[in-house]
């Protein structure tokens, strides 16, 4: 008995696993995808997020706890639409922060902020992930973290990221070039990427608009 429990001593980890965080700014995202596409996004063009947990879950390997994290607005009165959301993005295993829209000022920077460093504060965070495109709230704080230790890639639309880009130390991947994260290729042809023949780009908005604006 003495001898199994020794065995069962040798081979238990010897302390916590490292953590491979992502956080998922909700408001910068979705304000770049229907930008990208000028329009609000169908199903079609909507980022499943079984194939992002997949992805991280990769990343992690078995020898590193992968959490995952959606933060988000809820705008007065949107509650009910905003709930299936939700609830499916924690069924996949996804954790979300949720916060009301109270002012157009109202964002989640500051709570995905202090989430990496309460994570960063427990010595085990290997690796943060963050889908964002805004380089104001998350450039100089995640160039801090690579000075500490930590690996950073920063997932999102290469048009809307630009201080990832940019940045000699931050590593970034664009979100459609994750397996299975959209059902079809998004429509991305802008003047940074026509082809020799040419393209069409579509108008952002119905030519009628204009009648609303006067």
């Amino acid at each position: 008995m003495n001898s199994g429990a020794g065995q069962h001593a040798r081979g238990a980890p010897t302390g916590p696993l490292e953590r491979v965080l992502l956080v998922w700014d909700a408001p910068n995202m979705d304000m770049s995808l229907g930008s990208l596409l000028g329009a609000r996004p169908t199903s079609a063009y909507r980022p499943r997020f079984d194939a992002v947990g997949r992805w991280l879950l990769d990343l992690a390997g078995p020898d590193a706890e992968a959490e995952a994290c959606v933060f988000t607005n809820v705008a007065p009165g949107s509650i009910e639409i905003v709930r299936p959301w939700v609830e499916a993005l924690r069924n996949v295993g996804f954790a979300v922060f949720a916060k009301p829209k109270t002012s157009e000022d109202s964002d989640v920077d500051d709570d995905m902020l202090a989430h990496i460093e309460l994570r960063a504060s427990e010595g085990r965070l290997r690796h943060v992930v963050v889908a964002s495109g805004d380089g104001r709230a998350f450039k100089e704080p995640l160039e801090k973290l690579i000075g500490d230790g930590a690996d950073v890639t920063v997932i999102g639309f290469r048009e809307y990221a630009g201080f990832a880009l940019s940045s000699e130390v931050i590593s970034f991947l664009d979100l459609e070039d994750i397996e299975g994260v959209f059902r079809e290729p998004l429509p991305r042809v802008s003047l940074d990427t026509l082809p020799d023949e040419g393209a069409w780009l579509p108008p952002f908005r119905s030519l009628r608009s204009l009648l609303d604006r006067r």
